[in-house]
């Protein structure tokens, strides 16, 4: 039996030598180091900038320019205070407390698994762009479950949370099998699908079945207490399955036989074929799974956090889950890391704007944005922190649209 060529090294010229930042994988620890330096420097750089825009978000910072010359010292007390008022609000309300914690951890665990899914597609070389439509499917047949049918406790939940599970994978897979039967690109397919979910939701929200008894309002009745995930203090347990889901995705990309083609696919697809690997089937299911972990994303809304079904229940997730995947590097650990930063981020910004500072809310979206575009651009982290380009770090692998 022929030895199955690694992902590694598919495509190269047999008498090409294979230097060693070739070799560099997300898979090995070692290759994590510049990277996390960088990331660390990309942190730094992203709160030194947006330090400068709480500055002139303040209004007495603002206002002390008026008299600058005369008095400096007023403007930099005034940008002291804001920037100290501002950040010491931001981690306090992300990590100060039981609650504030828990707030991150309800916030982040959608997050890591929806961008579990987009990682998992990344590693098989697809764009999954599609992970806001299979969490808004995945929303209304959990929260139609969750709000509709009366079963007892326990089966209520695991029946809701399947509902939700099944219907995200199930819109993923029409990507992945339409890239495997047709070729059509999924960038395209899934942002369509992206529109259709959003507007199924609209439509469904306009009937009877998905509205609260006596109003016409698009909103439904969030789901029974028999269906909703318990709570361990304030934080409800479905913060436990998305460090299950992780360490499942770890298994099935490292372990696995299915993970090992799929990561073949995504090096070279060509060159999988070559080795009887079966491209298409690697497509579909990763799409498949990518659509089941959005789905559980989902629940985590609809049977977590207890919301009502409106036309905003997913929020930003879906496609907030691309950046965490992105900044993550592609991997459960990156991913999970990632989703935690962007739910601090995201919990402390509430508190923000209540501080003395009045910080806009918004600011924690500039400060995301700014994370990932100096992650985007190590070069420019590197040149700016004067840091030494050790090489190494394998980079998200992922078919464009020559693919």
């Amino acid at each position: 039996m022929p030895e199955q060529t690694k992902p590694e090294g598919a495509g190269l010229p047999e008498d090409q030598p294979v230097r060693p930042e070739d070799k560099a994988d997300v898979r090995s620890p070692a290759s994590w180091l510049p990277t996390v330096k960088v990331t660390a420097a990309a942190f730094l750089l992203a709160l030194v900038v947006g330090a400068f825009l709480i500055v002139f978000s303040d209004q007495q910072t603002i206002e002390s320019l008026g008299y600058f010359f005369d008095y400096p010292w007023d403007f930099f007390r005034y940008a002291g205070e804001a920037i100290y008022q501002s950040y010491w609000a931001l981690l306090t309300g992300a990590v100060g407390s039981g609650r504030a914690i828990s707030q991150t951890l309800e916030r982040a665990a959608p997050l890591i698994c929806a961008g579990l899914g987009v990682s998992l597609a990344f590693r098989t070389g697809l764009f999954n762009i599609g992970a806001q439509g299979q969490l808004l499917i995945g929303t209304i047949l959990a929260g139609y479950v969750g709000f509709t049918w009366s079963m007892p406790p326990g089966l209520h939940l695991l029946v809701a949370l399947i509902a939700g599970v099944l219907g995200g994978a199930a819109w993923g897979a029409i990507s992945g099998l339409l890239k495997a039967k047709t070729g059509a690109h999924e960038v395209i397919t899934t942002i369509m699908l992206n529109y259709v979910a959003t507007s199924l939701l609209l439509y469904l929200l306009t009937k009877n079945a998905f509205q609260r008894p006596g109003s016409d309002n698009p909103r439904s009745l969030p789901a029974e207490e028999s269906a909703l995930f318990p709570s361990i203090g304030t934080t409800h347990t479905g913060v436990i399955l998305a460090v299950i889901a992780a360490v499942g995705v770890w298994w099935l990309l490292e372990r696995s036989t299915i993970g090992f083609e799929m990561r073949a696919v995504g090096a070279n697809a060509d060159a999988a074929a070559t080795a009887g690997m079966s491209v298409g089937r690697a497509y579909t299911l990763a799409m498949l799974i990518a659509g089941a972990l959005a789905g559980l994303a989902a629940t985590m809304q609809i049977l977590g956090r207890n919301d009502s079904l409106t036309a905003n229940v997913a929020g930003s997730i879906g496609f907030d889950a691309i950046t965490v995947a992105l900044l993550g590097r592609a991997t459960p650990l990156g991913t999970v890391l990632a989703g935690l930063l962007f739910g601090a981020l995201a919990a402390g910004g509430i508190q923000m704007q209540a501080s003395e500072a009045a910080t806009p809310v918004s600011l924690t979206l500039v400060l995301q944005a700014l994370i990932v575009l100096f992650v985007a651009a190590p070069a420019l982290v590197r040149g700016v922190m004067r840091m030494k380009d050790t090489g190494g770090g394998a980079t998200v692998m992922a078919k464009g649209w020559g693919s």
